[in-house]
């Protein structure tokens, strides 16, 4: 039986309130890997000299898709838009890695590429506040109802099961007066899923030169960011953002339905990041949405 059906029957509630209510499920989703803070030693240069269990490139090979980046003075980066939640760095090096923990949040859904390496890099605060403004400016006529329009690019399908999931009475995104729609003339947001396949380069191209401006493109999942284990492939670009602009990216393995609803409320302006981790989202809708004229 589901755990969804049980919750339902405890709680006498089937469909979450998320993001107008916490919901302790989203909060303990387990994302992609990251380094924990001070993970090597106070002094990570003769850390990574005397160990050889954090020599740099030991680190490195423990990722099958060149996640993890280590520095000789000590630096240890994860790019989460290369993590495929395998969880062979994780259970190799507790002591240096751990999942990181929650599908929403201002780090879930980043408007730039770059934001999903962690620890961030130099000057990504900024480059973050840019894109988002930019976003901001252009979807002004997005805070009502949303049309979406998903392309599958060379997914292996895990992803369009979290997608098809918030069809469902569980996360009901319709709720949030966003629709699912089969004509791209109709659609205000781009849901891509897949590695880049180059088969699907010509009609992911066409769909997104089909859309009215203004119009959005979601990267969901590592393969659309990066290409995951088929980045280095001759049949697949490395992920989407070599065919169409990407304005959110959404990593994860699958990422989760709670992640991609945040993702969709976050590029539409539905749903404004907090700088504060730990303060509850806020919504800029109510709870049911409205319908955009056309």
């Amino acid at each position: 039986m589901s755990i969804w059906v049980l919750r339902g029957l405890r709680d006498g509630v089937v469909t979450t309130r998320w993001p107008a209510r916490p919901d302790d499920y989203a909060d303990t989703w387990r994302g992609p890997a990251r380094p924990l803070p001070g993970n090597l030693s106070s002094d990570p240069a003769a850390a990574l000299s005397s160990d050889p269990g954090v020599d740099p490139d030991t680190l490195e090979t423990l990722c099958p898709t060149g996640a993890i980046t280590a520095e000789r003075a000590g630096n240890v980066r994860v790019d989460q838009g290369r993590c495929i939640l395998c969880g062979h760095c994780v259970a190799e090096r507790p002591d240096v890695f751990a999942w990181s923990q929650g599908a929403t949040g201002p780090g879930a859904a980043a408007p730039t590429r770059e934001a999903l390496i962690v620890p961030e890099l130099p000057e990504t605060d900024e480059a973050v506040e840019a894109a988002r403004a930019r976003l901001r400016e252009r979807t002004t006529a997005l805070r009502r109802s949303v049309h979406v329009r998903h392309v599958d690019a060379g997914s292996d399908g895990s992803e369009e099961w979290e997608i098809q999931a918030l069809l469902g009475p569980v996360y009901d995104i319709h709720r949030l007066g966003v629709f699912f729609t089969a004509s791209p003339r109709h659609a205000d947001v781009l849901l891509v899923t897949g590695a880049g396949a180059r088969g699907m380069t010509v009609p992911l191209r066409t769909t997104y030169d089909g859309m009215p401006d203004p119009k959005i493109v979601i990267a969901v999942g590592t393969d659309a960011i990066s290409g995951g284990l088929l980045s280095q492939s001759d049949m697949t670009t490395g992920g989407i953002a070599a065919t169409v602009p990407v304005d959110i990216w959404l990593a994860g393995s699958p990422p989760s339905p709670f992640g991609i609803i945040n993702a969709l409320l976050v590029a539409v302006g539905k749903l404004a990041p907090d700088p504060n981790p730990s303060a509850p989202a806020r919504s800029t809708t109510g709870p049911r949405g409205g319908r955009r004229s056309r």
